[in-house]
């Protein structure tokens, strides 16, 4: 079988992404071709955060112009391609439908199939694009929307092994960047603020450390880092640079240790031969020391996609296309394929409680 050009489509959140992966049969890893990806910083920079609305219409906007832009970087044309992957869910439902609606167009108008993919999978697999990484291997998933520690067993097998109970860690990285009056995309805010800083000054909380299940907790860490804020302007009536920079840097550090730890009973309890991160968290350099030291100690290979491929990009999707085209099991999905907001990896694994305003996370 020859080699297989896919175009992958990412529009979950606030990132229009359009890329083209080259598969070839019996390699283990993947050529990139062409990554394009247009962030929203700039649209939703006055809100303190990603707006639905002003999302989906931005990705509607741009779909078709980052798909030509990729094309054009790759050096190719639509007769090139061989197949169209879309992310299917989860997401926020006005992006999704809108890369899903444009993929369905495209593949159609071209005889093309068509591939739904979950955008959780698109980071699960990430690893095994540039890496040759053999199934099992635990992966740590950490990113604005998303938090899970998976056993990825093969193409379409994941094993949910914990999960965040309420905030996911790239969103109280936002949420407390925004308490902070940083600015928003909140991780690299943080991480940025936290090199200055004294990460002992303050005795944040390490939630559900006193458990030994491998779930997350990051809501009460965010209210903890709310009212040291508070007592320091009320006492003082402001915040100093040096507090912001303690205040982030202890905040970095307990979510670190949590991290870590949690990685670190899941490793034990499931006996997998390598650890894999991915997901925006995933760029963190505090939070990605900490788990190549759990690797480290537990004997194990420590694996990480390049720092583009962790934030949310076309290249990942194309890629967990590219795996299921070579599973015998796998098939292409029709031009019915339904956009989902929300989709678990896991689909026997139970909901986890408490698992926010809006529900369990998927």
């Amino acid at each position: 079988m020859k080699a297989q050009v896919i175009l992958g489509l990412e529009s979950s959140c606030d990132d229009t992404g359009a890329a083209l992966v080259r598969a070839r049969p019996g390699e283990p890893v993947g050529e990139v071709l062409a990554d394009v990806v247009f962030g929203q910083g700039r649209l939703h920079a006055p809100f303190g955060g990603v707006v639905p609305e002003i999302a989906a219409r931005a990705h509607a906007e741009r779909l078709d112009i980052a798909t030509e832009a990729a094309l054009a970087e790759a050096g190719l044309e639509l007769d090139d391609l061989d197949a169209v992957a879309v992310t299917a869910g989860p997401g926020l439902i006005g992006g999704v439908m809108a890369g899903v609606m444009f993929a369905k167009g495209l593949a159609a108008a071209r005889g093309l199939p068509l591939w739904g993919i979950n955008h959780l999978a698109g980071h699960a697999l990430s690893p095994r694009l540039t890496e040759d990484l053999d199934f099992p291997y635990l992966m740590l998933l950490v990113s604005g929307g998303h938090c899970q520690i998976l056993g990825v067993e093969g193409v379409t097998r994941f094993r949910r092994i914990g999960g965040t109970i309420d905030d996911a860690v790239g969103e109280a990285f936002d949420k407390v960047a925004k308490l902070l009056g940083l600015p928003q995309p909140g991780g690299p805010a943080v991480e940025r603020e936290a090199e200055a800083g004294d990460r002992g000054r303050f005795a944040f909380p390490r939630p559900l450390l006193d458990r030994e299940d491998c779930n997350l907790s990051f809501s009460g860490l965010k209210t903890a880092v709310r009212r040291a804020r508070d007592r320091l302007v009320a006492a003082q009536g402001g915040l100093r640079r040096s507090d912001l920079a303690d205040i982030a840097a202890g905040f970095q550090a307990a979510v670190a240790e949590v991290l870590a730890e949690k990685t670190r009973r899941a490793l034990a309890m499931s006996g997998y031969p390598a650890l894999a991160v991915a997901g925006g968290v995933a760029a963190n350099r505090a939070v990605r020391g900490a788990l190549e030291d759990v690797a480290a100690a537990a004997g194990v290979r420590f694996v990480a996609p390049p720092l583009r491929f962790c934030t949310d990009n076309g290249a990942i999707i194309a890629w967990a296309a590219a795996e299921r085209m070579a599973d015998a099991e796998s098939l292409p999905d029709a031009l019915d394929l339904t956009p989902r907001p929300r989709w678990p990896l896991d689909e026997e694994a139970a909901p986890i409680l408490g698992g926010g305003r809006k529900g369990a996370k998927a």
